[in-house]
């Protein structure tokens, strides 16, 4: 699976590390993944809310969760907007097809950065040269499924489970390193609902994140997706990775 961010994390690693050489791939549960991945593809336009929650370790080496809001609205291949507040940033994107911004709002500052001419690639982009991070955007992927083949050594059908009280298909990926576990809704629409990560290689912390409000093909308007900096908003620019 590609090194893809939606926010904080998702089903990726930089370095997979296979353990087995076999496979243990259940057709039903690819089934389901590939029917999703088709209903997020025929999108013209989309906004959903996310509800996140991740662990990290502090610095008494206690693990403590932390929790994000985030509201997201997609349109056509080259129309972003992220709007994100939590426990620890309070911060939105814009993309426009030709530039993104971030704008923290804690601080009153943004950035403007040149863009690629598409969502997907702009999203690898700015996560390789920046760590911009994007959350659940690799479910936007059209090789969603093919990804998560490559990433893990099994993927199961665990069933049909009730979720936050809707009718949901239960799927689990497991490799050496993740445990991640994705509720899938059985409603006609079949888009995710819920996912969790486990890091069995950082003593199993957790990050999982609800799907929800998803309103298909809205209108959504230009503004939406152009950024209009606030007063005294300061204008400041941020070094790529591995520069200092």
């Amino acid at each position: 699976m590609k090194n893809h961010l939606f926010a904080l994390t998702l089903l990726l690693i930089t370095s997979l590390g296979f353990a087995q050489t076999t496979k243990e791939i259940d057709s039903t549960a690819i089934f389901i993944l590939d029917k999703m991945s088709a209903v997020i593809g025929d999108l013209e336009s989309v906004n959903f809310h996310l509800s996140s929650s991740n662990d990290k370790i502090n610095e008494d080496k206690d693990i403590i969760k932390e929790y994000h809001e985030s509201n997201i609205s997609i349109s056509g291949p080259d129309k972003l907007h992220i709007r994100v507040n939590g426990s620890d940033e309070d911060l939105a994107y814009w993309y426009d097809g030709s530039f993104i911004t971030y704008y923290n709002y804690n601080e009153n500052n943004y950035v403007t950065l040149e863009a690629p001419e598409t969502t997907l690639e702009m999203i690898d982009d700015m996560h390789h040269q920046y760590d911009f991070q994007f959350p659940a955007a690799d479910f936007f992927y059209p090789a969603f499924t093919d990804d998560l083949i490559e990433a893990f050594d099994s993927i199961k059908f665990l069933g049909r489970k009730t979720l936050k009280g809707e009718d949901c298909y239960h799927i689990q990926a497991i490799n050496k390193n993740l445990n991640v576990q994705i509720w899938v809704s059985a409603q006609p629409d079949v888009l995710p609902k819920h996912f969790v990560i486990i890091y069995k290689n950082k003593s199993n912390l957790q990050y999982e994140s609800t799907f929800s409000n998803w309103t298909l093909n809205p209108v959504i308007p230009e503004s939406k997706f152009h950024f209009l900096a606030p007063p005294n908003a300061k204008l400041i620019s941020i070094l790529k990775k591995g520069n200092s």
